[in-house]
């Protein structure tokens, strides 16, 4: 698997939050806290932290030492407020099932937001500071905070693989040309790079933004060390300064982590990969684009449209905005350019694509399962990644596209959903447009917005070099707290005390009637080997009669799937709740 990422936006127009006024909120969240108003606590937090959430935020806290430590010393009080209220609840006993819930529920809510306060906004505004620098344009400020949401977005989904990576910068409205004696000694070297590697310029030009590209790639390694090599460039990279620390400079950012399966691994095939062919002609449309999942048909498609491809790169992303161009080139717009090439692709995938000429626009493409798509609708910014967790950062509503959903029935080719994003309406559900993969438009509307379960607090690696080491580590924790309120004591004999809300009254019933004659128990990776234990507990307590097994959520989904599953239960087990493969299988098994 792989891990797709952009972020598009537009200027921010709320004024930067007065830090005096955050300090005093947290100071009446911290009174809350201590009469144990847990709950008006927490909103009070998240209200101080979506102050603190994007452009406005980020200038609040940029280069603001003083503010930070004002802000670090209340989270460190609410973390002492929210240790004793769980410890109070540790202690308690008797207290109904939803009662423990809805307190458990309240602690969640404060400990998220002081987490976020601490580790996402003003740990982000020194990550832009490093970038950065303490002396900035806003206009500078605001474009290495984009980059930086991509290289944090990059840093939580490299878990779906990590042997590359790579972000494109587009960047315009700088006013600069390659003349300028300021850029020729930075450009040099940087422009003649076929591959497409590290560090490679495009030039652009009055309607045309430039394009900066930043990989790293590396059979061994370690989680963060793509990001890591990246930053470095960035962080080097006098042209980018020069160019974003313009007035009126704007950015976008594909970028991708890669586990390889076409094509070896290497710069040249780590994506984002671009759409120049070998020996083709200057001003051709210019796009670049990222895949997840396998174009199964790129070399047929290479063959019949004569894609003329340096041989270094044999990665099947490199058709897509190569073909792109070629139809654009043709006469076609950059919506139908993009529609026309996707649909031609044989394989389960997940497509961003951007042009040079239309920077603020992001074309994203999803057919086939196994594969996702996001897009957080965060303040004045649209941020896409392949899971839930690489936009929760900034935002906990999200837009999830639908692979394999048929748009018009019985029409094969409507099958697959295609994504407009407009920057220019970033952050509103009016700036993205859903298409099926015929053309056809699919309405959208606020019902559509996802709200995440998942924060970054859940995704967080803490000191564990790898989630593994982090789940086992908190294991014990965690069964405690799934546990609290669920066992009773009855005459000195423990007993499941589980409500409606846990395990609903039908379902007992219609396991008790005999109704239900087989239960599913799925999930993916570790959560399917749990799935195993499970299903071995369940037998020894069901009748005879009930067959349980334990599969792969993909299993279910792909091969055992029935018209009519009244008869059955499925049990879904995930760790983060938002496993793509699971969540499906769920959905399908409902309809």
């Amino acid at each position: 698997m792989c891990g797709i990422i952009c972020v598009v936006s537009r200027p921010s127009g709320r004024p930067l939050p007065i830090a005096a006024d955050i300090v005093r909120a947290l100071d009446q969240a911290i009174a809350a806290g201590d009469r144990a108003a847990i709950a008006e606590c927490a909103q009070i937090v998240a209200e101080a932290d979506a102050a603190l959430r994007g452009d406005a935020g980020l200038g609040a806290l940029y280069n603001n030492a003083a503010f930070a430590a004002e802000l670090v010393s209340r989270v460190e009080r609410l973390e002492r407020i929210s240790f004793t209220a769980e410890q109070a609840l540790e202690n308690s006993s008797g207290l109904p099932a939803a009662e423990i819930e809805r307190r458990s529920n309240e602690l969640i809510a404060l400990r998220d937001a002081s987490w976020s306060l601490r580790n996402d906004r003003i740990h982000n505004a020194n990550m832009v500071l490093d970038l950065a620098g303490a002396d900035a344009t806003t206009s500078a400020r605001n474009a290495y905070f984009t980059i930086q949401q991509s290289f944090a977005a990059i840093d939580r989904m490299e878990v779906r693989g990590r042997d590359s990576a790579g972000v494109n910068v587009l960047v315009w409205g700088h006013e600069i040309e390659a003349s300028d004696n300021r850029v020729v000694p930075l450009l040099a070297g940087r422009t003649d790079d076929p591959l497409f590697t590290s560090r490679s310029v495009r030039v652009g030009s009055a309607t045309r933004a430039w394009s900066f590209v930043y990989k790293a790639a590396a059979e061994i390694g370690e989680l963060g060390d793509n990001t890591r090599v990246m930053r470095d460039a960035v962080r080097s990279d006098d042209l980018l300064r020069l160019l974003v620390s313009q007035p009126g400079a704007r950015v976008s950012v594909i970028g991708h982590t890669r586990w390889a399966s076409v094509g070896i691994i290497s710069e040249p095939n780590a994506h984002p990969v671009n759409s120049e062919e070998v020996g083709a002609a200057a001003g051709a449309p210019y796009l670049v684009a990222a895949l997840n999942g396998d174009v199964d048909n790129h070399a047929e498609i290479t063959l019949r449209r004569s894609l003329k491809i340096a041989e270094p790169i044999t990665t099947d992303a490199k058709v897509i905005p190569t073909a792109v161009s070629r139809l654009i080139s043709g006469g076609s717009s950059l919506e139908e350019a993009f529609r026309a090439t996707v649909s031609e692709f044989e394989g389960s995938v997940a497509i961003a694509a951007a042009s040079a000429d239309a920077p603020n626009t992001v074309m994203l493409a999803l057919r086939g399962s196994g594969q996702g798509l996001c897009v957080g609708l965060a303040e004045d910014r649209f941020i896409v990644a392949s899971e839930p967790y690489g936009v929760v950062e900034e935002t906990l509503g999200y837009l999830r596209m639908d692979g394999e959903a048929l748009a018009l029935d019985n029409d094969p080719s409507s099958r697959g959903q295609i994504m407009v994003v407009n920057g220019d309406l970033a952050g509103e559900l009016g700036g993205v447009r859903l298409l099926a993969y015929n053309g056809s438009n699919i309405a959208l509307d606020q019902s559509h917005i996802i709200t995440a379960e998942v924060t970054t607090r859940d995704i967080d690696r803490g000191a564990h070099k790898h989630f593994l080491s982090k789940e086992i580590a908190e294991a014990p924790s965690s069964f405690r707290k799934t546990l609290r309120g669920k066992i009773a004591e009855n005459d000195g004999v423990l007993r499941a005390s589980l409500d409606e809300s846990i395990l609903p009254a039908d379902i007992v019933a219609k396991l008790a009637s005999g109704s239900i004659v087989r239960i599913r128990v799925i999930g993916q990776g570790t959560a399917a080997i749990a799935g195993r234990s499970l299903a071995q507990l369940l037998r020894k307590f069901v009748d005879h009669r009930v067959q349980v097994d334990a599969l792969p959520a993909t299993e279910l989904s792909g091969f055992q799937l029935e018209l009519d599953m009244a008869d059955t239960l499925i049990v879904a087990i995930s760790q983060s709740g938002t496993t793509t493969d699971t969540n499906r299988t769920v959905d399908l098994a409902r309809t």
